[in-house]
């Protein structure tokens, strides 16, 4: 019986893909960023996590059904459970009560092709980070390369899978106005009518090296929407209230 480490579950939220969804957060993750929200979540193995089976969580899932539109994979990093994913997402798709769910999976894109190949099948969309285009902010911020978050945005989109492309800009570290112009320019070469989340950067709950890092402001917010749209970026929303005319 497939198991995964999972440090929680939510039975219902809407920031975590369309519509109202039961969140399932795995533990473990192939990043190492330093503005990480949830840097308890990075280590694969830890007693805060329990090892739960598809079955114990498809019987959570039933119980929320009233409410719900869908499940959402994230993590951690939810790809590095793959072969638990891909058994969720059919036990769903195959179950009369629970059919008519989306699957989602919110991910940070470091993930080889073959892995997405697994559970596109069963799989109605992908939600990708972006934490920044240049690589070597990447690598400062993250540890490791955006190669195969690029390659994986592309991928996805082209296997009609790419739900969002999400930014988490944090001040002063990717979110110069020519950041914000190369990455609109790069997105915008992969679908001129992408769909792109803004996550403005909030020091609560960050690792120590973060903490005294700018909170992104309503007019940083401001900036961000003001760059990106005049760049061409059309359907862009923030997980942080904004009014375009402040």
């Amino acid at each position: 019986m497939l198991q995964a480490p999972i440090v929680k579950t939510i039975p219902f939220s809407w920031v975590d893909g369309p519509g109202n969804r039961f969140v399932i957060f795995t533990q473990g993750c192939n990043f190492n960023c330093i503005a990480c929200h949830n840097p308890q979540t990075i280590t694969l193995h830890t007693s805060r996590a329990v090892d739960r089976s598809v079955e114990s969580l498809l019987e959570e899932i039933r119980g929320a059904m009233p409410f719900i539109t869908g499940v959402t994979v994230s993590g951690g990093e939810a790809t590095l459970h793959i072969d638990f994913i891909k058994d969720l997402f059919t036990r769903i798709k195959a179950d009369p009560q629970l059919a008519k769910l989306t699957c989602f999976v919110d991910s940070n894109g470091n993930t080889i092709q073959s892995d997405w190949e697994k559970i596109l099948p069963v799989a109605d969309g992908v939600m990708v980070d972006l934490k920044v285009l240049d690589d070597a902010k990447h690598v400062a911020l993250t540890g490791s390369t955006n190669t195969l978050v690029l390659d994986s945005i592309r991928y996805l989109h082209n296997q009609n899978r790419l739900f969002e492309v999400r930014l988490l800009l944090v001040p002063g570290q990717n979110d110069s106005d020519q950041d914000l112009r190369n990455t609109a320019a790069w997105l915008l070469d992969v679908d001129p009518e992408i769909n792109v989340r803004i996550n403005a950067f909030k020091g609560h709950g960050t690792r120590a090296s973060a903490r005294d890092w700018p909170d992104a402001s309503e007019t940083d917010v401001a900036r961000y929407f003001e760059v990106l749209t005049a760049c061409g970026i059309r359907n862009i929303v923030s997980s942080t209230p904004h009014n375009p005319q402040t």
